[in-house]
């Protein structure tokens, strides 16, 4: 993998460390552009606050895989991180200025903390909206995840979000409802999968869109991947990227809070908070989500 951008420095080479520490293969610019191989692009909309660290379970996701992938990271203009430092900011990510006339095989969309609120309410509602509409002619196909799933179906298709009479979090069990799909090769019948997240969108709406079908669902949680039929535009309500301890940080968080959180289901043992969990969703290597999403042409 290697990071896009003209980087240099020694915050860019504390940064390598950091991804090959977390067992991320980093490419040099030399050795990359000396391969007779042509990269893919992916873009990644990071809208999380915690950006580094999922920037970085994104990446090792890409990782694994003999593709070379050169990934640039892009950044809203129009909402300023308070959870990242600016340097950080300046070194690695880019506004959509910076590449808009640049063509991706993939574009990631991740989630976001502002699922309860209107979309129109957002503050950088139009900005993404703006870089959604872009996708359609620049990028060949785009991957929305969590709330990022939630803003693409209602921006290109008008399907509404709806709030949950409680959080549904944990580690659910789901069943393909489109096996065939290479996006899931390799995947068993039943498989399990993180969700984190306060809002749903209805199974009914989206199979009434002629445009859209349904690819995996959970009895307890509902949709989990939703595919347009062109394969552009792939819509994910879960968390395949998370690590296995980001459930039990986040509950950790929201104690301290003092919002009274159930214990995410079937995620540690026992339903013990004070257990370690085990990661029972990682995903197969074969599947299209090891960086084969961003050219994704057969999916």
């Amino acid at each position: 993998m290697r990071l896009g951008g003209d980087l240099g420095g020694h915050e860019v080479e504390d940064e390598h460390a950091q991804l090959e520490g977390e067992n991320i293969f980093v490419m040099t610019e030399y050795r990359a552009l000396h391969q007779d191989i042509r990269r893919l692009r992916v873009l990644i909309l990071t809208i999380m606050p915690a950006k580094i660290a999922t920037e970085t379970q994104i990446m090792r996701k890409l990782s694994n895989t003999p593709l070379q992938v050169e990934v640039d990271l892009l950044r809203t203009k129009t909402h300023e991180a308070t959870h990242v430092s600016a340097g950080h900011l300046e070194t690695f990510y880019r506004t959509f200025d910076d590449i808009r006339d640049i063509h991706y095989d993939g574009l990631i969309i991740t989630g976001a903390p502002v699922e309860q609120m209107p979309f129109e309410e957002v503050d950088y509602w139009p900005e993404l909206c703006q870089i959604m509409d872009w996708s359609t002619t620049h990028v060949h196909s785009t991957l929305h995840i969590c709330w990022g799933a939630q803003a693409g179906l209602y921006h290109h298709y008008g399907i509404q979000k709806y709030d949950l009479p409680a959080k549904a979090s944990g580690v659910f069990e789901h069943y393909l409802v489109k096996p065939q799909s290479p996006l899931v090769r390799g995947f068993d019948d039943r498989f399990y999968a993180v969700h984190s997240r306060n809002t749903d969108v209805r199974r009914e709406d989206v199979e009434a869109e002629p445009q859209l079908e349904v690819v995996a669902v959970s009895d307890e949680v509902g949709l989990y991947i939703v595919k347009s039929t062109d394969s552009r535009r792939f819509f994910v309500f879960g968390h395949p990227e998370y690590d296995t301890d980001t459930l039990r940080l986040e509950y950790e968080r929201d104690v301290k809070r003092g919002l009274n959180p159930q214990v995410p289901a079937h995620y540690f043992p026992n339903d013990d908070p004070t257990a370690e969990p085990r990661n029972v969703w990682r995903v197969p290597p074969e599947s299209g989500w090891r960086g084969r999403h961003g050219a994704s042409r057969d999916l």
